[in-house]
């Protein structure tokens, strides 16, 4: 392997240190990130998990609109 290629014609000691850092703080971010995403996650499942949803029924609707909109009388 090419020692220039680390050394970058002189500039590596700027370079490497900057990409570890920039490197380092994304990382810490997604940790971060994803730490408070399942956090928010189970608070919303212990939160909603039990909430029930009534179904309404649409059948019954569905009859008395064909009845309303024929234009027959009956």
């Amino acid at each position: 392997m090419d020692l220039e290629f680390l050394i970058l014609g002189g500039y590596g000691q700027f370079v490497w240190p900057a990409f570890i850092f920039t490197f380092a703080s994304c990382l810490i971010l997604y940790v971060k990130t994803k730490t408070e995403l399942q956090k928010q996650e189970k608070m919303f499942l212990d939160e909603y998990k039990e909430m029930h949803i009534p179904r309404i029924k649409t059948v019954e609707g569905k009859e008395i609109t064909k009845e309303a909109l024929s234009g027959t009388s009956i």
